[in-house]
């Protein structure tokens, strides 16, 4: 009985013990707030800023100890490794576990099995608003491209999980592609007819594309070296390499060394993002290739890493001027492009602005995105002059919409929503009158400003207007929103 009795005491106190384990060894563990990709938890504190009880006290209590607890690390990394390898499940919601040791990042899911897919007067946003950023460039004698950085699963769809599947319908970026080449036909039939749409609308039919989805897929094709990161997001630097040779071969007349006389060196130093989130202690092993060229750029200005918002670049015996908006796709591309080019600015400002292309210090505009985000190029117009137009002649129609006006520095910035009893077919423009004037707007939502940051719509107008071309300030109630059919048109 005593042998019993011990027994369970020893039994009670191993429990205790392995339960307080957590809690005693919290003041030596950090979180890492890089892997998990947001911001911990801190630690609440018993009053308010105003002196009173905190109410909240215990659940913000239980929140931080559940992110800051002793060999949570370690306890992660095990559970995302047994759920792996039992289940070829994810212990992560961020993070989906492949095959063969492949790992995507969850939010492309949609994109892969043609989900919640974009509708065509969307994508007919986008295509329009590239059109009016290219006309901005071509105005102000600079050369525009654009390109989408393909998802991981869009190049390597062969290692995602058998239960994914790609419905039938047209995906995103399948149907960006075919909307581009619709709305290039159009232009082409009306340049070679000698037609002159009024409105300019054909200015804006066409712009600098790369599909660098297929530039990719042919590469894969054509190499056995992997373009992409195993265990994380983003593509190595065999596919920025690849992607930016493709870039600089669309540039007009741009001379380039592609470096293929280069046989990369092959190190395992890399942990992947995707790896950080589901296995934070694992050791690097992801693979890279490094190309030992004797890169002469130099970084301009504060530099402290690739995620800058703004990083300038200078490289003696190049020649023309770039600037490159981008995401975290352009930092492996970044190095590459920055050898190109005399003088480069890569920018991650979101809205874009667009003051060294309007001064002329930019000569080569590139607008890279991720696929997954192509949905954001129809929110946030660039920060840049709307161009005026002459709408006399065209068939439009003053629509319903909600108006809202914003101070932007040295712009009026007007925007707002079509009302959902005004009919707006996939290709309609949308003019602003104000002062007697009217300019293009760009079609975007923008859903932070309108306080509706939950909300998608393809009904969104917004355009600035430069106060010098505009002295006084917009009176919203003579603020006339017009809406011209082109679908009807032609």
């Amino acid at each position: 009985m005593k042998r019993k009795k011990l027994l369970y005491t020893v039994y009670s106190a191993l429990f205790v013990g392995i339960c307080l384990v957590p809690a005693v060894t919290m003041p030596l563990s950090k979180g890492n707030e890089s892997a998990e990709k947001r911001r911990l938890a801190e630690a609440p504190k018993i009053t308010t800023e105003d002196g009173k009880l905190n109410a909240d006290f215990f659940s913000q209590f239980d929140t931080y100890f559940s992110e800051h607890f002793g060999l949570r690390q370690r306890l992660v990394t095990l559970d995302g490794e047994l759920r792996a390898e039992l289940t070829g499940t994810s212990a992560n919601a961020d993070v989906i576990v492949g095959r063969d040791g492949w790992l995507y990042y969850a939010p492309t899911a949609d994109d892969f099995m043609h989900n919640n897919v974009l509708s065509d007067r969307a994508v007919n946003n986008i295509c329009h608003n590239l059109g009016l950023m290219s006309e901005f460039c071509s105005r102000n004698d600079a050369e525009f491209l654009f390109f989408a950085a393909p998802n991981k699963n869009s190049v390597y769809p062969e290692y995602m999980p058998y239960n994914y599947k790609v419905s039938s319908q047209e995906g995103n970026y399948d149907k960006l592609v075919r909307i581009i080449g619709e709305r290039r036909d159009i232009y082409m039939s009306a340049y070679e007819g000698s037609l002159s749409p009024g409105g300019d609308f054909d200015a804006t039919e066409s712009f600098g594309f790369l599909d660098m989805r297929e530039v990719l897929r042919s590469k894969k094709a054509d190499s056995p070296v992997l373009l992409y990161h195993m265990t994380d997001t983003h593509w190595n630097n065999a596919g920025a390499l690849a992607a930016r040779n493709a870039v600089l071969g669309s540039l007009g007349g741009k001379q380039f060394d592609d470096y293929s006389g280069i046989v990369p060196t092959i190190t395992h130093e890399r942990l992947g993002d995707l790896a950080e989130m589901l296995y934070p202690m694992r050791p690097a092993c992801d693979e890279q290739f490094n190309y030992a060229a004797d890169f002469g750029y130099e970084y301009v200005g504060r530099f402290r890493g690739l995620d800058d918002v703004t990083i300038k670049t200078a490289c003696e015996g190049a020649d023309g001027s770039l600037l490159m908006y981008r995401d975290s796709y352009g930092e492996a591309i970044l190095p590459f492009m920055a050898e190109s080019f005399a003088s480069a600015e890569f920018s991650r400002t979101v809205p874009y602005r667009t003051d060294a292309i309007a001064s002329g210090e930019a000569k080569t505009v590139v607008l890279e995105i991720v696929e997954r985000n192509l949905g954001n190029l129809q929110k946030y117009a660039p920060v840049m002059a709307a161009p005026e137009r002459d709408i006399s002649a065209l068939n439009v129609s003053e629509a319903e919409c909600a108006k809202f006006y914003e101070d932007a520095n040295l712009y009026h910035h007007i925007y707002g929503l079509i009302d959902e009893s005004a009919e707006l077919g996939d290709m309609d423009e949308i003019y602003v009158t104000v002062g007697g004037r009217t300019f293009e707007a760009f079609n975007c939502f923008e859903d932070k400003l309108l306080g509706m940051t939950e909300t998608v719509s393809d009904r969104g107008f917004s355009l600035y207007i430069p106060k010098e071309e505009l002295s006084m300030i917009p009176d919203l109630n003579s603020v006339t929103v017009s809406i011209r059919n082109n679908d009807k048109e032609r």
